[in-house]
């Protein structure tokens, strides 16, 4: 009788131990997994949110140099008016009140893509948050199943 035969009976009653303790280790590690893909989507859903941020942030340097410039640009104008000998009347004021209207409706533009911008950057953000938590659901469907198993591996040995 070889060493295998001997082994055989020792082998059959251990096999369901061994099974169940792998089971359990990999049921740890599903866990583990879940929890490391969850921490990479908590880490996506805090760059979005920053990056939504950092959209908001531009839109108010943007806004705050579009005035500086119109400014600038209202200035000239009222310059070229004046030093052309006309008075600031018709059609002076008129190109002034247009300017005025075109840099409204410019600053409504600017608002308007960055608040597009940033609802993009929001919802990425809201779909990693929804992505990590389903990675850490699937991981723990899968845990349990690996401990499922590890029991009915035990219910075996018993039965």
């Amino acid at each position: 009788m070889g060493f295998l035969a001997a082994a055989a009976p020792a082998l059959t009653t251990a096999a369901p131990y061994i099974s169940a303790g792998t089971a359990i280790v990999a049921g740890r590690q599903a866990s583990a997994v879940g929890a490391y893909n969850k921490a990479i989507a908590d880490r996506n859903f805090r760059v979005k949110v920053q990056e939504a941020e950092r959209i908001q942030q531009q839109k108010e340097f943007d806004l705050a140099r579009f005035d500086q410039k119109f400014a600038q640009l209202q200035g000239q104008t009222k310059t070229a008016v004046l030093t052309s000998g006309a008075e600031l009347s018709g059609s002076g004021l008129r190109i002034l009140k247009f300017n005025a209207e075109q840099a409204e409706i410019e600053k409504d533009i600017i608002d308007y893509n960055s608040k597009v911008a940033e609802s993009r950057k929001l919802e990425e953000a809201n779909f990693a948050r929804m992505s990590g938590e389903l990675a850490r659901q699937q991981a723990k469907a899968t845990e349990f199943g690996y401990y499922a198993q590890a029991g009915t591996s035990l219910l075996k040995a018993f039965g």
